[in-house]
């Protein structure tokens, strides 16, 4: 291995160490209260050293709110192995909401901040790729549901959206626990209870 391999590795680990402790803390004590500060001490690095890596703590909300849309749509791409893409589609719904649910502080992160979109702003990149790629794979499946025969007379991307939308506010419904006040009969299971309603539906378009 090269010098210059060697040191692109050791940056790349210390990057990684950066944001596995910025996550652990921001789980533990929340964003807000979590400072540059706080995570240098918590990887047992100077906050200078953070700062080389990342201009503010917007810059690492971000990198982590790409990890997680990396991590949701590897699992959609995995289900494109569902040849049958209304199959595929209450799968993906599925997934979502599995997600969602086991990583709660991530999927605030991903769509109920609003730092890591303010950082895009502040940039030059400007678009939200990952966003972008993770809802392609939705409305690509919706698509190939289109060609099956299914959603007669419905427009393809306020389609996607919808479905993207309904799933996503039942997570966060559930994960800001609105659900819990509600009195609803079967509050434990509602948000399960409501995507099946929400399958049925579809199954007849």
């Amino acid at each position: 291995m090269s010098i210059a391999d060697r040191k692109a590795r050791e940056k790349e680990a210390l990057r990684s160490l950066i944001l596995k402790g910025a996550k652990k803390l921001f789980i533990e004590n929340g964003i807000e209260k979590t400072t540059i500060r706080n995570i240098a001490d918590e990887i047992d690095y100077s906050v200078g050293t953070v700062y080389v890596y990342f201009k503010d703590k917007n810059a690492i909300l971000h990198d982590l709110h790409s990890i997680g849309f990396q991590e949701l749509g590897g699992y959609f791409k995995e289900l494109f192995a569902i040849s049958d893409p209304m199959e595929r589609l209450k799968e993906m719904g599925r997934v979502y909401i599995k997600f969602a649910l086991e990583n709660q502080e991530m999927y605030d992160l991903m769509f109920n901040l609003k730092a890591p979109m303010e950082y895009l702003e502040s940039t030059e990149e400007g678009g939200w790729n990952e966003g972008t790629a993770t809802f392609g794979l939705v409305k690509k499946t919706v698509e190939e549901c289109i060609n099956k025969g299914h959603f007669k007379g419905h427009s393809l991307e306020p389609l996607s959206f919808m479905v993207w939308s309904l799933v996503h506010g039942m997570c966060s419904l559930e994960i800001r626990q609105r659900t819990k006040g509600v009195k609803f009969t079967n509050p434990d299971t509602i948000l399960f209870d409501g995507y099946n309603e929400y399958l049925k539906i579809i199954g007849k378009l």
